[in-house]
């Protein structure tokens, strides 16, 4: 049995332990009281990992689902490609993990990288394939004390973690996680895809804009501008626009 797998089933059993650091553990949540503060929280977790983006994401909450669904990412209110990319293919085995372990997950497309470097001096971590090609990660699975799980990823060939900062990384965003968790408990987890134009389009229409307006300001055709309004309504579960404006403004989409 390789060391990591130790680790994990000692990890797996309590998740909470002081492993992670007591303090560090809830500092997160208590100072994030919206999405805008956690998408804040997170971008400070990543600037001190020297990571390039980052993404939280919840997995289906049905054992026979095994989906990853986007909460939010560093393109915050937009969506970024590479959460997509991540959301789009078979998780299968990666909800699995993160559902049964507390091991983090990395990988490096790159192996002259110095994220590569970093990860290979991590006893814990588990390597697997890239979740987006071309780059480099690691991914921490999370859960709640009610349940949920998810995983926070993050990206960059130059990311900085040592042994020691690893476990309180890990706890900031087991924390931050419940705090998510917590904001929006009935819709963690199913957190509408919305493209930037989209969303440029959504806000010009809560500033009293019309379709001829946004499509002049947007440099869109009317057709354009009306069709990226209907994805949004459609994305949103909206009857119409205005619907989706009033849905967008609580989800904190848009502001």
């Amino acid at each position: 049995m390789s060391a990591a797998v130790e680790i994990a089933g000692e990890i797996s059993q309590d998740v909470h332990r002081p492993l992670f650091g007591g303090a560090a553990l809830y500092s997160e949540q208590q100072r994030t009281t919206t999405i805008p503060d956690a998408v804040r929280r997170a971008r400070w977790i990543a600037v001190d990992i020297n990571a390039e983006s980052f993404a939280f994401f919840f997995s289906a909450p049905l054992p026979d689902r095994p989906l990853l669904w986007p909460c939010f990412d560093s393109s915050y209110p937009a969506i970024s490609s590479e959460t997509i990319h991540i959301t789009g293919d078979d998780r299968a085995n990666i909800v699995r993990h993160i559902r049964n372990s507390s091991v983090p997950l990395w990988w490096a497309d790159e192996p002259a990288s110095s994220a590569a470097d970093c990860f290979e001096r991590l006893v814990w971590p588990m390597r697997i394939e890239a979740l987006v090609p071309e780059t480099a990660g690691i991914a921490f699975p999370v859960h709640t004390d009610r349940g949920r799980c998810g995983l926070v990823v993050f990206l960059g060939f130059e990311l900085t973690l040592t042994p020691e900062s690893l476990c309180e990384i890990h706890a900031r965003c087991f924390s931050l996680f419940e705090a998510v968790a917590r904001i929006r408990p009935g819709e963690a987890g199913r957190f509408p895809s919305i493209s930037k134009r989209e969303l440029e389009c959504l806000k010009l229409t809560a500033n009293g804009y019309t379709s001829e307006e946004i499509a002049r300001t947007l440099k869109l055709s009317v057709h354009t501008a009306n069709q990226y309004l209907t994805n949004t309504a459609q994305k949103l579960d909206a009857v119409n626009r205005m619907h989706a404006v009033a849905k967008a403004l609580r989800l904190g989409l848009i502001e």
